[in-house]
C-alpha cells in the first residue's frame, strides 16, 4: 500500500505567528477578564492564580506587547511582499482579501446546508477563513488602540479630550468580550469541531495536510497546482507522530482554557 502524500499549506513563519497569536490572545483573555469582572465571585481567585490583581494587570500588558509585536511583524512582512511585487497578495485566488466570489461561495454554502444545492468548491482560503483573518485587524484597531490609550493616558491626553477615555474603557472591554466569544464559539468550531475535523485540525501546527484531503477540501487550488505542475514542489513529508501528539495536547489545553473563560463570561453577565 502506497504511503499517503502530504501537501504543505503553511510555512514555518506562518505557523510561528499563529502560535504567538493564540498564546498571547488566551493570555490577554485570562488576565483581562478578572480585571473587567473584578466584582464577580470567580475574579479574585483567578487573579490570585497570577499573583493578585496587580500582577494580573502587568501580565496583561506583557501579553499585549507580544500580540502587538506579532501583528506588526505580520503587517511588515505583507508590506514587503507587496512592495516586491509578489502576485496574489491583495487579489486573486491565493489572497486573503475578501472578493465578490466569496459572497457567491457563502450563498452556495448556505444552499448546501439547506440541501438546496451542491457543496461549493473552495480555493486556497474559504470565506470564513478570510473573515477570521480580517477580524484580527479589526481587533487590533479597536481593542489594541483603546488599550494603548488606557495604558498611556497622559500621552494621549495631550491631544484627546477626557471623555474619550471613558469611551475607550467601554469599547476595550466590550470588544474584548466579543473577540473571546467569537474565537471560542465560531473560530474553534470552524477549525476543530466540524465533523470531519473533530477533535482537532492540525494543519496550522504541522503545516501539512494529506493530499487526498486537500483535493477534497480545496479542489480549485489543488487542480490549479496540478495543472501548473506546482503540486510536486508543495509535497512534504508526513508530520512527526510525537510532534503531533504534543501539539494536539497543547491544542486541547488551549480549547479548554478558551471554553472555561467563555463560560466565566456567561456566568458573570447572567449574574449581574
Amino acid at each position: 500500500m502506497a504511503e499517503a502524500r502530504y501537501v504543505r499549506r503553511f510555512g514555518r513563519v506562518e505557523r510561528i505567528q499563529h502560535l504567538v497569536l493564540f498564546v498571547t490572545f488566551l493570555g490577554l483573555a485570562a488576565t483581562g477578564l478578572p480585571l473587567l469582572f473584578s466584582d464577580a465571585a470567580w475574579a479574585p481567585p483567578l487573579a490570585q492564580l497570577f499573583g493578585g490583581f496587580g500582577v494580573t494587570g502587568t501580565l496583561h500588558r506583557l501579553f499585549a506587547v507580544g500580540l502587538i509585536g506579532v501583528f506588526l511583524v505580520h503587517v511588515a512582512s505583507v508590506t514587503v511582499r507587496v512592495v516586491r511585487g509578489e502576485r496574489g497578495i491583495l487579489w486573486g485566488p491565493t489572497s486573503l482579501v475578501p472578493q465578490p466570489r466569496d459572497i457567491v461561495e457563502l450563498y452556495r454554502h448556505v444552499r448546501w446546508f439547506l440541501r438546496r444545492g451542491p457543496k461549493p468548491a473552495f480555493d486556497r482560503y474559504t470565506y470564513w477563513e478570510k473573515f477570521d483573518y480580517l477580524a484580527v485587524f479589526w481587533g487590533m484597531v479597536i481593542i489594541g488602540f483603546s488599550g494603548l490609550m488606557l495604558w498611556f493616558p497622559e500621552l494621549f491626553a495631550r491631544v484627546l479630550p477626557g471623555w474619550v477615555f471613558n469611551v475607550a474603557l467601554l469599547v476595550h472591554g466590550e470588544e474584548a468580550l466579543l473577540a473571546v466569544g467569537f474565537i471560542v464559539t465560531i473560530h474553534f468550531f470552524n477549525s476543530h469541531m466540524r465533523p470531519h475535523k473533530f477533535p482537532m485540525d492540525m494543519v496550522m501546527f504541522t503545516g501539512v495536510v494529506p493530499e487526498e484531503e486537500y483535493a477534497r477540501e480545496r479542489p480549485l487550488e489543488y487542480e490549479r497546482l496540478r495543472a501548473t505542475s506546482a503540486l510536486e514542489a508543495r509535497l512534504a513529508p508526513p508530520p512527526d507522530p510525537d510532534f503531533v501528539r504534543r501539539t494536539r495536547l497543547g491544542g486541547f489545553v488551549a480549547i479548554a482554557v478558551g471554553s472555561i473563560l467563555f463560560l466565566l463570561i456567561v456566568f458573570a453577565v447572567l449574574s449581574r
